[in-house]
């Protein structure tokens, strides 16, 4: 553990921004999982639905820079492939 206050200050805002980080990184993973699960029922409304709900999430976590900004173009891509297919 840190003795400077600056380094101590500085670990508590890294764990903070850690925990932070993983519960936006698991939002996006839940979300990316109801898309997936929404696909096998073959209904388009609730495909629809997952897509619409999915895409602003996904560019969100790309402006913050959790994923990166062509991971989030790719997924975004295959849901409206996957739209598209309906």
């Amino acid at each position: 553990m840190a003795n400077i206050a600056s380094a101590k200050k500085r670990a508590r805002q890294s764990e903070k921004r850690r925990q932070l980080n993983a519960s936006h990184k698991s939002m996006l993973r839940t979300t990316l999982k109801k898309v997936a699960t929404a696909a096998e029922t073959k209904d388009k409304n609730t495909i629809a639905e997952a897509v619409k709900n999915a895409v602003p999430i996904v560019d969100r976590m790309a402006k913050k820079g959790l994923i990166h900004k062509n991971k989030a173009a790719r997924h975004k891509h295959q849901m409206n492939v996957l739209l598209r297919s309906l």
